[in-house]
């Protein structure tokens, strides 16, 4: 149902954003302080886009790979931010679900914007 491939690519790029900005947040308090969740939210956002125009897939794939895609990054992002200790552990979970959305909403995007040829479903 998903590619395991594209996923694991996109999950890995995006989880490479997402810590390159939890360790600037956290020597940048201006960037932890605005940057944070809107930053991580789009991270995952274009994770879900990547994923589902690379994906080539339907429409199920695509929404559950941009949502996967999206928590995965978000997740591993959040969790070095609790271990730095400039975030809450409870925003683990939130944070998490809110990524995991904007995966998806970003999954939904890319299949609905994909070109004709790789629109398959």
């Amino acid at each position: 149902m998903i590619s395991m491939k594209t996923f694991g690519r996109v999950s890995l790029a995006a989880t490479a954003a997402q810590v390159g900005m939890v360790v600037a947040g956290h020597y940048s308090a201006p960037i932890r302080d605005n940057l944070f969740a809107l930053g991580g939210m789009g991270i995952s956002l274009l994770a879900g886009l990547f994923y589902a125009r690379i994906a080539r897939g339907g429409w199920a794939g695509s929404l559950i790979g941009g949502l996967l895609s999206g928590g995965v990054c978000a997740f591993l992002g959040i969790g070095v931010s609790v271990f730095l200790g400039d975030v809450p552990p409870s925003l683990l979970a939130f944070g998490t679900a809110g990524s995991a959305v904007a995966g998806l909403i970003g999954g939904a995007a890319g299949k609905a914007t994909a070109p004709r040829s790789t629109a398959a479903g």
